[in-house]
């Protein structure tokens, strides 16, 4: 469970009305916000949808915003949220929170330079610069499991364009590696088949001692959970990169 940790209403109204502070900041952050059964993002978009509709502007609004940003809503989406929200919402309301979303906004004009935005629902994780002479661009990485103590697992995230080199995981038994695509647009290929789009939602099962490759589409960035299965004499080969022309031959 994602404990989410709220104190504006005892902050503000503690000594006024602390049954309300209390239910605003145990209750429905403490427990409904912390609730896995809905990702954070989506319950940001949610929020944002809602206060959108009942014509509310004000500082709250504004802080839901900049809350649906740093849980992975990026300025493309916002956008098309609030886009889509004007027909039911009333016009007049969508163009008051578009106002709001432009000030969030204004320091990530593209969305693509802020790679804080991105990492879905596991995180950004910092630079990958042990693996960066095996990647063609910036690749990030937050490790889910203590190597030492468990398989390892990591969640990867490619900004747009940004591919790993060929490679191969080599075992004699058992082996090979498990990718979940939580967020964002990319690709998987082995040698000699086509490439495969990714979305969020898909399960690539990477057999041992199969060379392939992935990474993110060249407009979108991408994050994937990595796994590696259990084998025997498991080790892993580096090899060319995907060519520039290659990658650009993808649909």
């Amino acid at each position: 469970m994602t404990k989410v940790v709220q104190t504006a209403g005892r902050d503000a109204l503690g000594t006024f009305a602390p049954q309300f502070a209390a239910l605003n900041d145990d209750v429905l952050f403490g427990e409904v916000w912390s609730d896995d059964a809905l990702s954070q993002k989506m319950r940001s978009i949610l929020t944002v949808t809602t206060l959108v509709a009942k014509g509310m502007a004000d500082a709250s609004f504004e802080h839901h915003v900049i809350t649906a940003k740093k849980n992975g809503v990026t300025r493309k989406e916002m956008a098309a949220i609030l886009t889509h929200g004007a027909f039911y919402a009333g016009w007049p309301n969508a163009w008051a929170a578009f106002r709001v979303a432009l000030k969030v906004y204004a320091d990530d004009p593209q969305d693509l330079e802020n790679p804080h935005a991105h990492g879905g629902i596991f995180g950004l994780g910092g630079p990958n610069d042990a693996y960066a002479q095996y990647f063609t661009g910036q690749s990030y990485l937050n490790p889910l499991t203590d190597p030492e103590k468990t398989q390892f697992a990591a969640n990867v995230t490619f900004e747009p364009g940004c591919r790993n080199n060929w490679h191969i995981h080599h075992a004699e038994e058992g082996g090979g590696q498990i990718l979940l695509v939580t967020d964002g647009e990319g690709w998987y290929q082995e040698w000699g088949q086509p490439a495969r789009r990714l979305l969020p939602g898909n399960v690539v099962v990477i057999p041992a001692n199969v060379k392939h490759w992935h990474g993110a589409a060249a407009d979108h960035w991408m994050s994937h959970v990595a796994f590696e299965a259990p084998g025997t004499a498991c080790a892993n080969e580096w090899c060319e990169p995907v060519t520039d022309e290659e990658y650009a031959a993808l649909s």
